[in-house]
């Protein structure tokens, strides 16, 4: 991910309405498919300011977000409340690992920002416990056009077919794919999936 990139977004990241409704339909769509509980410890990936990570928190033990920039994890820890935190973690986590495990994972329009998927992928494996599950929502297939500016986006979206393929490669297993939302922009619509397998 780019870091200057992110760094000049997050003064304004959380004033996007659609970007807040976006995160809310995420959120439900993995609280429709996983039981969540409060002994449950959530690493979300590409955290940003906290809008899914905060959403999921109300339902878990704990949320550690990982991002690699600063500026939105500062952002973060500024809605941090004694009732309602996430830890924050700044870190690549597929250059240098995390050594902790978690009940799952959860991301939320990251996943177009990571180069190596496979990488990726087979570096969540190691962090996520047995029977643990990962969350990851993002884009499918689109033109190129759905960010003004697409420095930092190495994928215009996403194939159900190929990234299934891969995800089952890197060795999760129940893997699936829906659509959960469509984001409306004044020259087309775009659609939102969200990933799921288990470990």
């Amino acid at each position: 991910m780019q870091k200057d990139h992110f760094d000049i977004k997050s003064k304004t990241w959380d004033t996007g309405s659609e970007r807040v409704q976006n995160t809310k339909t995420i959120s439900e769509a993995i609280l429709e498919n996983f039981s969540l509980h409060t002994k449950m410890e959530i690493l979300d990936f590409g955290v940003g300011t906290g809008l899914l990570g905060f959403e999921i928190a109300a339902h878990v033990g704990k949320v550690y977000g990982v991002d690699t920039s600063a500026s939105m994890l500062e952002k973060l820890q500024e809605k941090n409340t004694d009732a309602l935190s996430i830890e924050a973690i700044h870190q690549d986590i597929i250059q240098t690992p995390l050594t902790q495990c978690f009940d799952g994972l959860i991301s939320s329009m990251t996943l177009h920002h990571i180069e190596d998927l496979h990488a990726f992928f087979t570096t969540i494996k190691n962090n996520i416990k047995e029977n643990g599950f990962i969350a990851i929502a993002d884009l499918e297939s689109e033109d190129g056009t759905f960010h003004s500016d697409n420095e930092g986006v190495f994928h215009f979206g996403f194939d159900k077919e190929r990234l299934c393929a891969l995800v089952a490669e890197c060795g999760f297993k129940d893997v699936a794919f829906e659509q959960i939302n469509t984001i409306q922009k004044p020259h087309r619509d775009f659609g939102i999936f969200l990933l799921t397998a288990r470990v």
